[in-house]
């Protein structure tokens, strides 16, 4: 098993990503509750119990399988997002990122600059040549993260994950791969 480096801070533009921390817990039961968050994203967040257990879940690297940062504006430090590489497969080379963005961030770039930021940081600092950014056909917000992000469209997978309605949803493949980000800019 390849190990994670210690959490980092990784500065882009506007935002910061930074380790989740107990006290994040109001925010993420706040965008937990968004409907467009609980709809899009599989761990549900009904309660401040789940808040904690949830930023408790990607707080701990220690298993070595994903790497999971709270986005903040890095002016005011407000919560704006979250982004995290999962499903870490160290044998291919290869992960799969996800994230939100808290609603009063949205249509500002956050979602494209912290999967831009932390994708950057992953292929600097681990064995990963190649990512993928799933998301369901009719989150056209998503579709944009990606394109903005440099990731470029594989394909549909057909009814491929049951979303938060309890419906399953065709879903659009993306990836980067390390050779088509510039990282050392």
């Amino acid at each position: 098993m390849t190990s994670v480096p210690e959490p980092a801070e990784i500065r882009w533009g506007t935002i910061l990503l930074r380790p989740w921390s107990a006290a994040d817990a109001d925010a993420v039961l706040a965008a937990g509750t968004d409907p467009e968050i609980a709809l899009w994203n599989a761990s549900p967040v009904h309660s401040r119990a789940d808040a904690a257990a949830w930023i408790a879940r990607r707080a701990d690297w220690s298993e070595g399988d994903h790497v999971s940062l709270a986005v903040v504006d890095g002016l005011s430090g407000e919560l704006v997002g979250s982004v995290s590489l999962h499903q870490i497969d160290y044998d291919q080379g290869d992960a799969e990122i996800g994230y939100w963005t808290a609603p009063p961030a949205r249509g500002r770039g956050v979602a494209s600059g912290a999967v831009t930021a932390l994708c950057r940081w992953v292929f600097l600092q681990l064995p990963i040549d190649r990512i993928e950014l799933i998301h369901a056909a009719e989150n056209p917000a998503s579709a944009r993260v990606a394109q903005n992000a440099g990731f470029t469209q594989e394909g549909r997978l057909r009814q491929s994950y049951r979303y938060g309605d309890g419906r399953k949803h065709d879903e659009l493949l993306w990836s980067l791969l390390r050779a088509d980000l510039p990282i050392d800019s």
